[in-house]
């Protein structure tokens, strides 16, 4: 570990091979292929080659092949250990020191609390546009544990009004849709904003974006599937790939509604997050979940 330890900061320390760690750590348990990575980054394929070579050869880095593709993806247990060994070594086992998040408690475990029994978890879900996808999760969060959780939803570039087709299957399914509307993520940010339980993505390209860190450190998760406003074909094709949408968000947040998030530990928590996050999208019937 003496040795590792420099050469992942040196790794590190070149800002674009920071800037693909930085990526792979938002998408996180994804495993992206090269192409997508270049194209989010805008590097070439040869200058990607080399800095994910870089990371590989610093253990913060995997690759993996799927048929004819490679897909990479963060090394998370050689990450930790490198977290491990700073905060117990160069802050003398006192991670306080360094951080004074309540994520760094004593025993790596500090439990999420409602800071209250009246309050509930603030839950926000992230796309681009914020016109189907995160709609699905907003709406389903709220009518499934409204009791437990204020649901929100926003769009780092937000449409200027919601996909008409994803309005019209929640109208089909019995949801109020009266307040719904797209929203920017900088409401969820700065004075007057809600703090944040928990921050969703469930699209590719948000995940794929550098934001800002949120106050508070919210447990964060990608739940990325396809976007339905790009399906092509027959209007019942397009159709089913709204359905297909709805209900494995339907899943993944009936899974994530039935943790018991008061007893777990923030590195439980995330941990349970990450799992729900590699559910495969449902194949959903049109009568399904109707």
């Amino acid at each position: 570990m003496e040795k590792e330890i420099p050469d992942r900061l040196m790794t590190l320390g070149h800002p674009q091979r920071l800037a693909l760690f930085r990526l792979l750590m938002r998408r996180y348990p994804d495993r992206l292929p090269a192409g997508e990575i270049a194209e989010v980054l805008e590097v070439k394929a040869s200058t990607l080659s080399t800095y994910l070579a870089a990371l590989m050869r610093a253990g913060l880095v995997t690759q993996e092949r799927a048929g004819t593709s490679l897909l990479y993806a963060v090394d998370m247990k050689q990450v930790q250990d490198t977290f491990d060994y700073l905060l117990r070594d160069c802050c003398r086992g006192r991670p306080e020191i360094c951080s004074p998040s309540p994520f760094f408690a004593p025993e790596g475990t500090a439990p999420m609390t409602t800071q209250g029994p009246d309050r509930k978890y603030n839950v926000l879900f992230i796309c681009t546009g914020n016109s189907a996808r995160s709609i699905f999760a907003e709406t389903l969060l709220r009518e499934i544990a409204g009791d437990r959780f204020n649901a929100y939803s926003a769009g780092t570039k937000p449409s200027s009004e919601l996909n008409p087709v994803a309005v019209e299957l929640l109208r089909q399914k019995g949801h109020d849709i009266a307040a719904l509307r797209a929203k920017n993520v900088s409401e969820f940010s700065g004075e007057g904003a809600p703090g944040l339980d928990f921050v969703f993505t469930v699209c590719n390209q948000a995940a794929n974006e550098d934001c800002p860190a949120w106050d508070g450190q919210p447990i964060s998760g990608h739940w990325g599937m396809p976007d339905p406003v790009k399906a092509t074909g027959t209007e019942a094709e397009k159709m089913l790939a709204f359905q297909q949408a709805y209900g494995a968000l339907k899943h993944r947040i009936e899974a994530f509604t039935a943790l018991p998030i008061d007893q777990l530990d923030r590195i439980s928590l995330q941990a349970a997050v990450d799992k729900i996050a590699q559910f495969a999208p449902t194949q959903t019937s049109p009568e399904e979940d109707a």
